[in-house]
C-alpha cells in the first residue's frame, strides 16, 4: 500500500552497505522473478525452540534461529489490508519454517497511515514490542501477529483499545505478565523512532515505502510477492 540487533542475523550490518545498490535496481526486481540462487546450508541443531527479540538497531523484532540459512525482514503497516491478506495468506507457512529452524523474520512495523499522528499503528506496534523477549517463542509471537493483522478494524478508525490488545495477546499465548504490561499501555519502543528508522530502511532497499514488503537477507534483494513467493525462497528460487 503506497504512502505520502539482541543482534541481527550475521552480516546484515554489512548488507546495509549495498542497500542503496538495491534502492537503484528496485524497479527492475520488482517486475521480474530474479536469478535462481540455490541457497546451501541447514539448521544448526538446537534443543531449545526458537525464540523473539527485539533487534539491537531496536526497531525491529527477530523471530527464529539466528542461523536459519534463509533469514528475511517484512515491513508491514497494521492498517494495510495487502499486509494483513499476507498473513492470512502465508502466515501459517512463515511459522512452520520459522519452527523448523529453516527461516528467521524481522518484522519491522510501520506507522505511515498514522495521518494525523500517532493512533491506531503506533498502537499495534507498541504492542508487538512489548510482547517480544525471551519469555516469547517466535510460534507464539508469529500467532501474535497473524491474530493482529487478520483481525484489523477498518483503515480510520480508532483501532484496537489496551484490552483488545491485550485479550489477543493472551489468546496467542504471550505470558500474563506481558499481557499486563500490553493491557497498561506500557511503553515497548519509542515508536516515532522506530518508525523513522524503518521508513529509511524500507526507501533503502524498494526506492519508496510500500507495505507489504519483504527482504530477503540471505540473497540480499528485495522479494517479488508474487504466488508462491515463500515456498519459492525456501526452494532457493527467490534468491
Amino acid at each position: 500500500m503506497p504512502a505520502k540487533d539482541a543482534a541481527r542475523p550475521d552480516k546484515v550490518a554489512a548488507m546495509r552497505v549495498t542497500r542503496v545498490l538495491g534502492a537503484v535496481l528496485a524497479a527492475a526486481v520488482l517486475s521480474t522473478a530474479g536469478c535462481a540462487r540455490v541457497v546451501e546450508g541447514t539448521p544448526q541443531a538446537n534443543t531449545d525452540p526458537p525464540g523473539s527479540e527485539i533487534t539491537e538497531d531496536g526497531a525491529g523484532i527477530l523471530i527464529g534461529y539466528h542461523a536459519a540459512p534463509v533469514r528475511i525482514e517484512i515491513f508491514a503497516e497494521p492498517q494495510c489490508p495487502p499486509c494483513g491478506r499476507l498473513q492470512r495468506d502465508y502466515g501459517d507457512e512463515i511459522a512452520e519454517y520459522v519452527g523448523a529452524g529453516k527461516l528467521a523474520v524481522i518484522y519491522r512495523p510501520m506507522t505511515f497511515l498514522d495521518l494525523a499522528g500517532p493512533g491506531y499503528s503506533a498502537h499495534v506496534a507498541n504492542a508487538l514490542f512489548l510482547a517480544a523477549g525471551p519469555d516469547t517463542d517466535a510460534m507464539t509471537f508469529q500467532k501474535f501477529v497473524q491474530d493482529l493483522w487478520t483481525h484489523q478494524d477498518p483503515e480510520g478508525s480508532p483501532g484496537p483499545t489496551d484490552d483488545e490488545l491485550a485479550d489477543l495477546a493472551a489468546d496467542s499465548g504471550i505470558s500474563a505478565d506481558l499481557v499486563e504490561r500490553i493491557r497498561s499501555g506500557d511503553e515497548g519502543v519509542d515508536v516515532d523512532e522506530m518508525a523513522e528508522q524503518n521508513v529509511d530502511y524500507l526507501t533503502d532497499v524498494a526506492g519508496a515505502v510500500a507495505t507489504p514488503a519483504v527482504y530477503d537477507l540471505t540473497g540480499d534483494q528485495l522479494v517479488l510477492l508474487r504466488d508462491e513467493w515463500l515456498s519459492d525462497l525456501m526452494l532457493g528460487l527467490g534468491s
